[in-house]
């Protein structure tokens, strides 16, 4: 997906002494000890073409979500973006009736929306239509998966847009999800695909060719992989003729991917180093084993929501960073991978990793209060994991939940999308699972809980800053570095800030690294 790129490789590496210069990767000091291997989630199996049905016969709109279990961990090495190229070549690229310019004229009169979302291990074409309009857009959605075009201007056009995502849009107009996507390669490196963004590497894409997309498309979308999904005005007939259609998609191709397990490091920092930064951006976070499904996963999930959802005014740490403090304007924590929808604060389904991390976003901060900044959100995240929720704490936050819970699917679109991943991560109605559990669960069962899985020691962090040689210093030496503030604050808070610039943070200075923005993701 263009909008949530993810990872690259990592170089320059910095050397243990506090005051030492940055070395190449070759003069690094290596951990003393392998990192542990942590599991792999096995997937349910489906049938192919498998159908999930949201019906409801009120609804002028029709709903398809079609959802392949392939993404960029499909890629052949070398051609990293490969499988989100050849889904951008499909929906924009026309089919062989309509090249691309009539595919969108076609679309625009029956106002119908048709999309494409990449992740690693899922790939989700997502069609809407009126229901006047059913049998055109039924013809149109399903060429663009069984007849896709693939002219070569298009394959440029979109490859080259690619490439510009990469290496202008990424690197310069957005240090927030440049530290999502750098904490990505951190936590997983090469050969884990989750370490390179769905789009590719600059290298990656430069070596694609025309003929890989047309062999990509054969490989990875087939029946065997497809989950399909309806919602709205459905019958019966329907699911007859979407299938029926769809049919016509090879019946098997690749064999499905498996992925290497995470590693479970800790203490790693990486400094992403932009000069014209203003601000430093930080996305701290470590890989764990925690899934939906698992029977702590609604405790962890619940003291999350403690901390912070995202942009919600009413967490700890944006309490205690923004309002208390007014570093910055947002601190969140996640318990798996997230990915805005749009510019709101829901996340986007169909995410479909079946390897998972912890997360903590702090967006942004002054340079000067960068390491405070950490400290602080450190310092309160321990909090949590030694001494739990206050019990009136705990009580407003069930409310809150049971309140919030219920927007998550407030439309048919993301109903459906909430359907498809009961059905792909085997947890049946996994909302009002964990509406009911939010009813009974108690203070002792959600610190059991935080004690088993969110764990400080564990942590790595990621910033993207100006200045990464003095920023690594810092952070190598661990030593404090009191806030500034631009106004005065009241006692409790500067009492408390003594304790927090005082904190250490689990920081391996061995393994800090320095990389310029210009080389991230070359390759």
């Amino acid at each position: 997906m263009r909008s949530a790129l993810r990872s690259g490789l990592l170089a320059a590496l910095l050397a243990a002494c506090a005051h030492a210069p940055v070395q190449p990767a070759s003069a690094r000091v290596a951990t003393p000890s392998t990192p542990a291997l942590l599991r792999v989630r096995v997937l349910p199996k489906l049938a192919p073409m498998e159908t999930v049905v949201i019906q409801d016969a009120k609804l002028p709109i029709l709903t398809f979500r079609m959802v392949f279990r392939s993404g960029s961990a499909d890629d052949p090495p070398g051609k990293e973006g490969l499988t989100e190229l050849t889904a951008e070549m499909m929906t924009q690229g026309g089919t062989q009736r309509l090249s691309s310019a009539e595919l969108l004229r076609t679309l625009f009169p029956m106002a119908a929306e048709l999309s494409v979302n990449s992740t690693p291990e899922l790939t989700t074409f997502t069609g809407r239509v009126h229901r006047d309009h059913l049998d055109r857009f039924l013809e149109v959605f399903t060429d663009v998966m069984l007849e896709p075009r693939f002219p070569p201007a298009d394959f440029e056009r979109l490859r080259g847009d690619a490439l510009n995502g990469l290496r202008n849009g990424l690197r310069g107009e957005s240090d927030e999800e440049l530290g999502k996507v750098a904490l990505d390669s951190l936590l997983y490196p090469s050969p884990h695909p989750y370490r390179y963004p769905e789009v590719g590497t600059v290298e990656g894409l430069k070596s694609i060719r025309l003929e890989d997309v047309r062999a990509q498309w054969k490989r990875v979308f087939t029946q065997d992989r497809l989950l399909i999904g309806l919602a709205g005005p459905v019958d019966d007939a329907l699911v007859v003729r979407v299938k029926a259609r769809l049919a016509g998609l090879p019946a098997t191709g690749a064999p499905a991917v498996t992925l290497p397990p995470a590693a479970d490091v800790h203490g790693r920092v990486l400094i992403v180093e932009k000069k014209e930064a203003d601000s430093v951006s930080q996305s701290l976070g470590y890989a764990y084993e925690l899934r939906r499904g698992d029977p702590d996963y609604f405790a962890v999930k619940f003291a999350t929501s403690y901390l912070g959802e995202h942009r919600q005014l009413n967490g700890l740490l944006f309490d205690e960073l923004r309002e208390r403090r007014g570093l910055n304007y947002g601190d969140y924590a996640y318990p798996e991978y997230f990915e805005q929808a749009g510019y709101g604060t829901f996340a986007v389904p169909n995410i479909g990793r079946t390897e998972e991390a912890f997360s903590l976003w702090i967006r942004p901060t002054e340079p000067q209060n960068a390491l405070f900044a950490t400290r602080a959100a450190m310092y309160f995240f321990t909090r949590l994991a030694k001494q739990g929720i206050p019990k009136d704490a705990f009580e407003v936050t069930r409310s809150f939940l049971r309140g919030y819970t219920l927007l998550w699917a407030q439309t048919d679109v993301r109903r459906l999308g909430y359907a498809l991943d009961d059905r792909l991560n085997g947890t049946p109605d996994f909302l009002t699972a964990y509406r009911a559990a939010l009813t009974s669960m108690t203070p002792e069962q959600v610190q059991a809980a935080v004690q088993k899985y969110l764990r400080p020691e564990r942590m790595n962090f990621v910033y993207v800053a100006k200045d990464g040689a003095t920023l690594a210093r810092q952070l190598a030496q661990n030593a404090a570095a009191p806030v500034r503030y631009a106004t005065p604050k009241p006692a409790p808070v500067v009492a408390e800030d003594v304790v927090i610039d005082h904190f250490k943070l689990p920081v391996d200075p061995t393994a800090i690294e320095v990389l310029d923005v210009s080389s991230f993701m070359e390759r």
